[in-house]
């Protein structure tokens, strides 16, 4: 893989010399980290981001392999002005770096039995697609975006970038959460407003995109529905790794710096206070506040292995529910598809029973059901001419299935291929022309997720808010968390989200450099 062509965006950048401003060190080069890394230089603070791998990007890093360029996770944009806000922090436009393009129709879900549903952002075309296939549901669809709309209202505008580190704030807000019915599945208030079972499939799955389980993921993610409406399906021309490219450039415009293949090997901790970080190969970074952008099971367990902590202790850590594993097989054509759109999802025989193997019995079963990703659709130039670039993303159980995936990887992508095949690309195998599989156990060796989840704490409603590992950590003075295992939860929204809440945590940086005198 060759990740030199992913370079940050143009920017004048700010003088490096004297720089007496705080110093915070950013742990991760994820979507959230450098969200967080980016709100924070804006308000003053001197910026050291540090990861691991050899380009920034955590979950959105960019492989480039035999002329084809691959997201390697998240290719939905729901809600573009959270990043237009950081390049106007910055007094930059994101349009002046970043191309981003609606995509119309959002996706097709295809069921095993040959139905499929067209979904846009056009409520007209969508209560006819629900009338094609239940014409009684139609009146269902309506009460329904009703009720997205008033959980997306509080859930979404008034919570997701507030910090639950209160219990008293927590039940302030309990009267309210109850009221959303936040206790119930979204599966089961879907199921409220749609008797086709279809139906209750496509207005479901949605929390599957961020590790949720719709069967037992709290209901305020029927938000969704509300917030792709509202906001649309965009994608970054390039490819999310335009974003990433984007938000690097941001910070180093703000005289930030990130440094990749620098592993952290664990938070430095004086007097009870975050006061940097010690590579692997011993380097010590000194910080004034350091930000974690690993997930919390790794930084409490692993970085700060040597400091007693109160809550998130190992025994607590493991006893958490975290979401399922996933295999993702990236893999390139020598032709086009071009009647296959750019999001679709390829569902199995079985919805609840392929869901509580993955989840509950931890056990990789025969069936799977499929997100396939084909950027070519939107965006040619990430393959060479007549070619097309896909990704197929499987949810399976994560590590505790005891699966072993040095065995287990090809026959299962094998038999991605035949679903394939069977579904959407006929004659695929014929014109695969490169091709690069992550399992569950690249998941947890590449970016240290505990048991391989591919998207940290699975979003249940006591595994949410306050019950989540805090932004500002519980555990250590001057140590904030960011990202998918925080507050609110993962998701392209969900991370930068998580940086909103730190940013509103920090203080600003005349006022700490006051406070430190």
């Amino acid at each position: 893989m060759d990740a030199s062509t992913l370079q940050p965006a143009t920017f004048q950048r700010a003088p490096a010399t004297g720089d007496d401003r705080p110093h915070v060190v950013v742990i991760g080069a994820g979507v959230g980290g450098l969200a967080a890394a980016v709100r924070l230089g804006a308000r003053g603070y001197r910026i050291t981001v540090v990861d691991r791998l050899d380009a920034p990007g955590g979950r959105a890093y960019t492989y480039h392999q035999d002329g084809f360029t691959f997201d390697a996770g998240p290719t939905i944009i729901t809600a573009p002005y959270m990043f237009e806000e950081l390049w106007t922090l910055c007094g930059q436009r994101m349009a002046d770096h970043v191309e981003l393009r609606p995509s119309d129709p959002y996706y097709r879900i295809n069921f095993d039995d040959g139905e499929h549903f067209t979904y846009s952002g056009n409520h007209d075309a969508m209560r006819k697609e629900v009338a094609r296939i239940a014409p009684d549901d139609v009146e269902g669809y309506d009460r329904y975006l009703q009720v997205s709309a008033g959980i997306y209202k509080v859930a979404f505008e008034e919570l997701a970038d507030k910090p639950f580190h209160s219990m008293t704030f927590t039940l302030r807000e309990a009267a309210e959460l109850v009221r959303l019915q936040g206790f119930r599945s979204v599966y089961s208030r879907v199921s409220e407003f749609f008797r086709n079972e279809h139906l209750r499939t496509v207005f479901s799955f949605h929390p599957l995109l961020i590790g949720g389980n719709p069967f037992t993921a709290t209901s305020y993610y029927c938000l969704i529905a509300h917030l792709e409406s509202k906001f649309g399906v965009h994608y970054a021309v390039g490819g999310t790794g335009a974003l990433v490219r984007g938000m690097v450039g941001l910070i180093e415009h703000t005289g930030g710096k990130v440094r990749c293949k620098a592993e952290v090997d664990r938070i430095v901790v004086r007097d009870g206070r975050a006061a940097g970080v010690v590579l692997a190969d011993g380097e010590e970074i000194a910080a004034d506040l350091v930000v974690s952008n690993a997930e919390p099971a790794w930084t409490y367990s692993k970085l700060l292995r040597d400091h007693p902590r109160r809550r998130w202790t190992d025994r607590k850590l493991a006893r958490a529910r975290h979401s399922m594993g996933l295999v993702v097989w990236y893999f390139g054509t020598n032709r086009r598809f071009d009647d296959v759109l750019h999001h679709n999802m390829i569902m199995g025989p079985r919805y609840k029973g392929l869901l509580h193997d993955i989840f509950h019995r931890h056990v990789l079963a025969d069936d799977c059901s499929l997100y396939l990703h084909r950027p070519t659709a939107s965006d040619p130039s990430l393959a060479p001419p007549g070619c097309d670039a896909f990704y197929v993303l499987a949810p399976v159980p994560n590590l505790k299935s005891g699966t072993n995936w040095a065995e287990q990887a090809e026959p299962y992508r094998a038999r991605i291929q035949r679903r394939l095949e069977q579904t959407l690309l006929p004659g695929l195998g014929e014109s695969i022309v490169t091709s690069h599989v992550l399992t569950p156990q690249d998941f947890r060796d590449r970016y240290l997720s505990l048991y391989g989840a591919g998207f940290a704490m699975e979003p249940r409603l006591l595994q949410s808010a306050w019950f989540r590992p805090h932004n500002r950590s519980e555990e250590v003075e001057g140590l904030y968390l960011v990202g998918a295992g925080t507050h609110p939860g993962a998701g392209l929204p969900g991370v930068v989200s998580s940086a909103c809440v730190v940013d509103s945590l920090v203080p600003h940086a005349a006022d700490f450099r006051r406070s430190s005198r």
